[in-house]
Parts: C-alpha cells; structure tokens; sequence
C-alpha cells in the first residue's frame, strides 16, 4: 500500500509540473504575441505619417481627397497611419497633397500630418495600371 501511495504521489507531482511548465510556456507565448503586437501596432511599415491636427479634435477620414467628400470616420490626433501613395487635390490650409491610407480607398488630407515616415510615392505612379485605365489607354 505504502508503494501505491508513493507512486500515487510521484505521478500527482509530475502532473502539476507539466501543468506548470504547459501553464509557463503558454503565458510566454501570449506575452511575446503581445510583445509584437505593440510593435506592429507602433510602427507601420513605411511609409507612414502621424496625424497631427493641432488640437484634440480628430481627423476626418474622406471617401476621396477632397474637403467636400464624405466623412468616412476619423483618426484621434498622434495616430500613426500607413500610406500608399499622395495626390495633389484640393488645397487645404497650406498644403494641396492627400494621402491614400494603406490598403483602403479613404484620403487623409497631408496638412494635418507630421514626421513622415518613408517618402510616399505619388499615386499615378504607385498605380500606373489603372490610371491607364482610367484614361481610356489600353494596359497590355
């Protein structure tokens, strides 16, 4: 009996350690996934700009770039945000560039923008096929 106890006990103990190092190994990977979340999150790859809108009033997201395009949503003032590619569209204050957030069809106005990241390409470039397109030119 004093044998089955003693294994009984060896076995418990071995569980619990498995257990703890299972438990150990997991807090690690969630805390590095996280680790590298805080990353990706603090630096989009280039080329990216921080909104600065001079206040606390954010900024509006447009569908196009210009003032009179639909407000799509808008970016809290020290966003840092990924462009594609810049248009020169309508003057806004100083500055007639809009950039075409990454990814999306939506234009932030480069006025209310600061430390740009990357030197963004213009968007004729940056999408050469369709601007062809566009321009009734056959893309082959």
């Amino acid at each position: 009996m004093a044998a089955r106890t003693r294994r009984a006990r060896v076995t418990a103990a071995t569980l619990t350690l498995g257990v703890a190092a299972g438990g150990a190994a997991l807090a690690l990977g969630t805390a590095s996934a996280q680790a590298a979340d805080r990353t990706k999150a603090a630096a989009p790859a280039k080329p990216h700009v921080t909104i600065d809108t001079r206040s606390t009033k954010p900024l509006n997201v447009r569908m196009y770039p210009s003032e009179d395009a639909t407000d799509v949503g808008n970016l809290k003032n020290g966003t840092v945000v990924g462009v594609d590619c810049k248009v020169r569209a309508q003057q806004v204050q100083d500055s007639t560039y809009w950039y075409k957030i990454r990814g999306k069809e939506q234009w932030i106005t480069a006025e209310f923008t600061k430390s740009p990241s990357g030197t963004a390409p213009l968007c004729k470039d940056f999408f050469p096929a369709k601007q062809a397109t566009q321009q009734g030119k056959a893309v082959g």
